[in-house]
């Protein structure tokens, strides 16, 4: 069985994860992290400062972590020094807090880590790839949206796929949003929605005379996201420390 302790247990994602956790047959729930104390599915949440005791008393495996940047980092650092192997779907992490993050993890602990852990995003992700790699000469759009509390602009996952253009279709200059007179020239606009329960909308768009492609994945519940970290929790077990992709877990192109 397969020891996982979840982080922000008694958040959205985190109650979904936990209750797939729990109904797995070859996983077993142990126990959740939050501010405050309380139990999710059987399972015992406890508070930050009492995480350690948590992961070395239930001899936790995997650390599953879908919070805030401003919490990732200590969560992160918390599994590594512990050996527990780290899922990781926080988005609006900074630069610094990545490079603290990496530190932690290389060398010490198997990590996958993605900002989207969606089956069909990292199969959406690799035919925007493909499809930019032949649409070098079309205007490019990205259009993203999310629930009205999501605080990150854009999304991760956006993010990941203008560096999936950049690398594919050359860098080019991103326009966040337009207003007023502005001529287009070799940019990549990007436009973040925001509203209501949207689980997560993304869609690619190559345009050019007389003709428009469009790429899109839409998601309609979290256990898209949940389903997809429990592949990965199962993956990650007992793999050399490093960190890993979902391209690493899904087998797909690089």
């Amino acid at each position: 069985m397969i020891k996982v302790v979840v982080c922000g247990a008694s958040g959205r994602m985190g109650q979904t994860i936990g209750r797939m956790v729990h109904e797995a047959p070859d996983m077993e729930l142990v126990g959740g992290i939050n501010l405050k104390p309380s139990t999710f599915f059987g399972a015992e949440i406890v508070e930050a400062k009492d995480a350690e005791a948590l992961i070395q008393r239930t001899k936790a495996d995997v650390l599953i972590d879908f919070t805030v940047a401003s919490a990732v980092v200590g969560n992160v650092k918390l599994a590594a020094r512990n050996n527990c192997a780290l899922i990781v779907g926080t988005t609006g992490i900074s630069p610094e807090q990545r490079k603290e993050m990496d530190a932690a993890i290389i060398g010490h602990v198997p990590a996958v880590i993605s900002s989207n852990f969606s089956i069909g995003v990292n199969i959406f992700w690799q035919l925007v790839r493909e499809s930019a790699k032949l649409l070098k000469e079309y205007d490019i759009e990205v259009i993203e949206g999310h629930h009205r509390n999501k605080l990150d602009a854009p999304s991760g996952t956006a993010k990941t796929i203008l560096q999936i253009l950049d690398e594919e279709a050359g860098t080019r200059e991103k326009m966040y949003g337009r207003e007023g007179m502005t001529q287009r020239k070799n940019e990549i606009g990007v436009h973040v929605i925001r509203g209501g329960d949207i689980v997560g909308d993304h869609k690619v768009m190559y345009s050019k005379n007389f003709e428009t492609i469009e790429l899109s994945h839409r998601a309609y519940d979290r256990s898209v996201f949940a389903s997809g970290a429990l592949v990965a929790a199962r993956w990650v077990v007992g793999k050399k420390p490093a960190i890993y992709g979902m391209s690493d877990v899904l087998g797909l192109k690089k």
